[in-house]
């Protein structure tokens, strides 16, 4: 019988099965950043134990840091204080820290896939819940929490327990106007925000073979958005030439040998799946968010749902909650609703391709009166392309801020926030309450391509109207 490429990832990384059933889990590759780390190394220097694998731990710094001017000393003292400790934690135990001067600092779920660390096969983890990104590469990667942490830094392992595997197939291709993040939104509104509880999702079918690297890693990081612990892609031809000639990657005479190992991972023809999800690619539109949970999303042109759609009453309370909230009215259309801030970046979609998809459209256009737009490329290495490409010249041509790497805007960890009731257009991968450091704040969530149709006009618009060459 075959076997899934979570399966095989699994068995090749079990050390051994603990006596409460749990597998103890060998991990291949560990991210750390400056925002859950402290705590981990705190309760390591508490214990007198040393980092065991210096050398399979990598370090970033993203969340606080703010990217209107990195200059240090920061002005939020605490973000300073993150800064420093991750600095001295890193140096004293050994592990590599992409800092701020390196060239390849960047959101961790970026720069891992960017400079060819994560790679097909992998068990990955990080303290970090978008930590599913990664698995387009085709690994399994999951977030952990602080304690996890410190367990992987002194094991390098993890007791777990597997995971249930539901493939998503998206069979067909894709509407124009529509992107990775909108098929994303699509399978998270129709399978629930709990719906992934229990299960690793691989994401398969044509339209998902047609994607690049970028939609992929997109699709992945919004995995955990619908409850599932991971997701992941089997690795092809699309994986291996990403990934050539990154800084980590198999170089020369090793590089052969690694594509034959990477593809033995993929997904057996007769593996089994403990549930099957089909998804026709002609039946997905520009999605946009409406609500305080990802799961609450519309196509474009479809109408706020009536409560009497509810499926239970649950749903129904969760639904006059997120009316409340976000001043919209059951049955209303969201196009039209103005906006008053625009939000292009986060490690959902602040990578290369993201910008060369928006930079030809926002060419000879600008950003409405009263919309305050920033672009955020989510590491330096991208910024970088961005400025030779030209991409950043168009931006800033257009009214937008465009800023220097970091987590930015998705969060409210750093000086780039939401101000009282604003209504926030944004390509990040939350819109809970507050999410953007306002208590009132609001949040669409939508794709580069509506983000910028919404930016040029103003209000919530299909970029397939604003675009029509798109």
């Amino acid at each position: 019988m075959g076997k899934t490429l979570y399966q095989k990832v699994w068995d090749a990384h079990t050390v051994g099965v603990l006596p409460d059933g749990r597998t103890q889990l060998f991990i291949a590759t560990h991210f750390v950043h400056e925002v859950t780390s402290p705590q981990a190394f705190a309760m390591l220097r508490e214990s007198g134990l040393p980092v065991l694998h210096p050398e399979r731990t990598f370090a970033t710094v993203d969340h606080i840091i703010p990217t209107d001017d990195q200059r240090e000393p920061f002005a939020d003292e605490r973000a300073q204080k993150m800064i420093s400790a991750l600095r001295s934690n890193c140096r004293e135990s050994g592990i590599r820290f992409f800092d701020l001067p390196s060239g390849q600092q960047g959101i961790v779920h970026m720069i891992g896939p960017e400079l060819g660390i994560s790679q097909p096969g992998m068990t990955i983890v990080c303290g970090d819940s978008h930590t599913a990104t990664h698995g387009a590469l085709g690994a399994v990667a999951m977030g952990i929490g602080s304690t996890q942490v410190r367990d992987v830094l002194a094991t390098q392992t993890l007791a777990l327990s597997p995971l249930k595997v539901r493939q998503v197939r998206v069979e067909g291709r894709l509407r124009p106007g529509v992107s990775a993040k909108d098929v994303a939104l699509h399978i998270i509104n129709l399978l629930g925000a709990q719906g992934g509880l229990g299960y690793a999702y691989e994401f398969a079918g044509s339209a998902i073979e047609h994607m690049d690297m970028d939609g992929r890693l997109t699709l992945c990081n919004l995995a955990i958005e619908g409850a599932a612990r991971c997701g992941y892609v089997n690795p092809d031809e699309t994986t291996f030439a990403y990934l050539k000639g990154r800084p980590y990657a198999p170089q020369g005479a090793d590089w052969n040998a690694a594509v034959a190992r990477w593809k033995s991972f993929a997904s057996d023809a007769d593996a089994t799946y403990d549930d099957i999800v089909r998804i026709h690619a002609a039946d997905i539109e520009p999605t946009v968010t409406w609500g305080i949970s990802p799961d609450m999303s519309v196509g474009i042109t479809a109408p706020l749902p009536e409560l009497a759609q509810a499926k239970n009453d649950e749903q129904k309370r969760a639904w006059e909650t997120a009316y409340d909230y976000m001043k919209f009215t059951p049955g209303e259309s969201l196009q039209g609703k103005k906006v008053d801030v625009v939000f292009i970046g986060s490690c959902t979609n602040g990578r290369m391709q993201d910008f060369r998809a928006v930079a030809p459209l926002l060419k000879g256009r600008h950003v409405a009166a009263g919309v305050r737009a920033l672009a955020v490329p989510g590491s330096q290495m991208t910024a970088k392309l961005c400025e030779e490409e030209g991409i950043a010249s168009i931006f800033r041509s257009a009214g937008f801020e465009w800023r220097l790497p970091g987590c930015s805007m998705c969060l409210a960890m750093n000086p780039d926030k939401l101000v009282g009731d604003q209504l926030c257009a944004s390509t990040s991968n939350r819109n809970f309450k507050g999410r953007q450091g306002s208590p009132a704040g609001r949040t669409l969530l939508m794709s580069p391509l509506m983000a910028a149709a919404t930016a040029i006009t103003g209000c919530v618009s299909d970029p397939r109207q604003v675009f029509p060459n798109i």
